[in-house]
């Protein structure tokens, strides 16, 4: 084999045990397992730079999780957006729409200290209804915590809070490494906030102990902007914002997507959803501290996403319903004409 290759230009002895640097040759038969060709398709030969870790898709299933939810992210895709998100060993990172945590589990992979807020307490408490179809209910110890526990990662798990994204809390000098998130489109998941339609509305003092706030929209185009704002303030400079966001894909443009001067678009990529519809992998690198105008309010011309889903969902069933009463009318008049 090594005198198969003596006409490469590499110096020095073979070292099997320790080597300096290794070599790859790769032959590909195509997909078809049981007719091979007799020679290979394509032969790839080149410098062995690193091992993938696609064993990590099966370690971390859902289909093993302890605690999981209706939206839980696809392992794979968890593993891309923490790479994407360059998390390495010591850094800090959050999540803050984070659900069953799945963007957190990612990220201790790669050795990021993990933080999560939403503003579901079921959700983050596991009182919600079971995601697996023939489970009734959840048990006790169901959380972030214990997936993190499941991994092996509760060293590297810093906590989840209960937090209305849209009211910040964190301090001005707190800095992160990085942002990975799902923000919610308010299809599977209800876009919400804390706050009330109500005009001078005020709780009475006797009440705060066990007064629960109310909700209200909370559009995807303010969540983005928050997001942006959010992550121009409190990422790192070099510091990495990963997250989805939804498009149809007949309007979409380079132009919709969301903007802040203080974040350099690095990737764009699209994993497509149905025939109208798909969501963008945006990856966001903090190039300088805003000043204090972009903080305060930048604006993003951001479609609403939720808003003409519905619509187009609605002409579709109408459409279908449509065709099924003709089928159905067609049948009938067929039915008829046998009779006759």
């Amino acid at each position: 084999m090594f005198k198969a290759f003596s006409y490469l230009p590499v110096d020095g002895p073979v070292d099997l045990k320790t080597p300096d640097v290794t070599f790859q040759y790769i032959e590909y038969y195509g997909i078809i397992p049981h007719c091979p060709p007799e020679q290979p398709y394509e032969v790839f030969f080149g410098r062995w730079v690193a091992s993938g870790l696609r064993q990590l898709i099966k370690k971390l299933s859902l289909k093993t999780r302890k605690f999981i939810g209706n939206t839980s992210m696809d392992p794979q895709l968890s593993l891309l957006m923490a790479n994407q998100a360059k998390v390495t060993d010591g850094s800090l990172v959050l999540d803050p729409f984070v659900g069953s945590g799945s963007l957190l589990v990612a990220a201790t992979q790669f050795g990021g200290y993990v933080w999560g807020t939403d503003i579901d307490y079921l959700m983050l408490h596991g009182r919600t209804r079971p995601s697996r179809i023939h489970q009734k209910t959840r048990d006790r110890d169901e959380s972030v915590r214990a997936n993190m526990k499941q991994y092996n990662m509760e060293h590297r798990y810093m906590d989840v809070l209960v937090n209305d994204f849209a009211t910040p809390f964190w301090r001005e000098d707190f800095r992160f490494d990085a942002v990975i998130t799902d923000p919610p489109y308010g299809i599977r998941e209800a876009t919400e906030r804390v706050g009330t339609k109500k005009e001078g509305y005020e709780v009475k003092a006797e009440h705060l102990p066990t007064h629960i706030p109310a909700k209200i929209e909370y559009g995807i185009s303010n969540i983005y902007k928050d997001l942006l704002r959010f992550s121009a303030r409190h990422l790192r400079v070099g510091g990495r914002l990963v997250c989805w966001f939804p498009v149809f894909r007949e309007d979409y443009t380079e132009n919709v997507l969301p903007h802040h001067p203080c974040l350099e678009l690095v990737s764009n990529s699209e994993q497509t959803l149905s025939k109208v519809t798909s969501r963008r992998l945006l990856t966001f690198e903090k190039t300088r501290e805003p000043t204090e105008d972009e903080l305060d309010e930048y604006p993003v011309d951001i479609m609403d996403f939720r808003e003409k889903y519905f619509v187009i969902r609605e002409e579709t069933r109408k459409e279908r319903r449509m065709k099924e009463a003709k089928i159905r009318e067609d049948d009938r008049l067929r039915n008829l004409n046998k009779q006759s």
